[in-house]
């Protein structure tokens, strides 16, 4: 998804200013007006960037996203991070906002400037204890050198081509390498979080590239509202996190429509595209889906299958708590047969 936010003019600056200047320690900046703004500028008052992290509590708040541009090490071209901090108390909205634009902050401003990129929701974890912990952790998975990261790329494009031509990028059981947007996995992730049930997320097919995007996030969204969510002119994978589950995360329903106006080529996409779907969600966002429902048109999909939250619908169906098959998926017909 492209959020259609840009680095403004003033951060750039400041940003030029933090580089170019060994006085200066990190530039904190927010969203405003459709533009990534600076709010602060933060000096360096001790050789070691660890010494100063402290000076960032006064500039955090529990309910408020901020992007922290950090210089790490004087020395290097490459000596900056960029940290998005989300508190987990945050609007759901703001939460989407930040989480997809921060890729493209980091475009705006020079890739080739961060050696890394942190996303964190608490302020303790931007004190020196808090990097201390986030470095002892990277340090657990030892980055692979050039060419043993060819090497892998070599290995598992090998994997995905022996299970098949048909399974084209690859099959649910192999690894998947769809191909997504900006803010697809950013906003999966989100859904695990406490003030994120009654979220709807939904992903479509960007054509003809076949790559999967961010078409909307709605939060607050009632169990018979759902349905008024999604499109009724095409395909559509949709993620609800129902607000009935006991814990955050738990009860997160997986919906896959294809109404009868939509294009053949988009039900072959779409029906071959649904198990990798769920795969990115699973896989790389880590959300675990405790139903999935089929149908043709939205208005098939009742509160009454999206209360339960029961674990183990089977896919091709949709399912109210107690079992009951409703909505049959109405596969698309043959050419020519009526």
């Amino acid at each position: 998804m492209q959020s259609g936010i840009s680095a403004s003019q003033a951060l750039q600056h400041a940003f030029n200013d933090l580089v170019s200047s060994p006085g200066k320690r990190a530039v904190v900046a927010s969203i405003q007006n459709e533009q990534i703004m600076p709010t602060t500028t933060i000096s360096a008052n001790s050789s070691r960037f660890e010494d100063d992290l402290h000076q960032l509590q006064t500039h955090l708040s529990s309910t408020q996203a901020t992007y922290i541009l950090l210089k790490v090490d004087n020395s290097a071209p490459d000596g900056y991070a960029a940290i998005t901090f989300v508190p987990n108390a945050a609007p759901v909205r703001q939460k989407m906002l930040f989480a997809s634009t921060r890729l493209s902050l980091v475009r705006e401003l020079g890739l080739e400037r961060f050696r890394e990129q942190v996303f964190c929701t608490e302020a303790s974890e931007l004190t020196a204890e808090g990097w201390a912990r986030h470095e002892k952790h990277e340090a657990l998975a030892a980055p692979l050198t050039e060419e043993e990261s060819g090497l892998k790329g070599v290995k598992d494009a090998e994997a995905a081509e022996s299970l098949g031509t048909q399974g084209r990028r690859g099959h649910v059981t192999g690894r998947i390498d769809v191909k997504t947007g900006e803010g697809v996995v950013e906003a999966l992730e989100l859904l695990k979080e406490e003030g994120c049930k009654g979220t709807v997320v939904q992903l479509k097919y960007a054509l003809p590239e076949e790559v999967l995007t961010l078409d909307s996030s709605t939060d607050g969204v009632a169990p018979e509202d759902v349905s008024k969510t999604i499109s009724t002119s095409e395909p559509r994978y949709t993620f609800y996190a129902s607000p009935s589950a006991e814990e955050a995360g738990g009860g997160i329903v997986f919906i896959y429509t294809c109404p009868t106006s939509s294009r053949i080529k988009e039900r072959m996409i779409y029906s071959t595209g649904k198990s990798w779907t769920r795969t990115v969600a699973e896989r790389d966002a880590g959300i675990t889906i405790a139903k999935a429902l089929e149908a043709t048109e939205p208005s098939e999909i009742t509160a009454d299958m999206l209360g339960g939250g029961q674990a183990g619908a089977a896919d091709g169906e949709a399912s109210n708590a107690a079992g009951e098959k409703k909505a049959g998926f109405a596969r698309p017909k043959r050419p020519g047969r009526r």
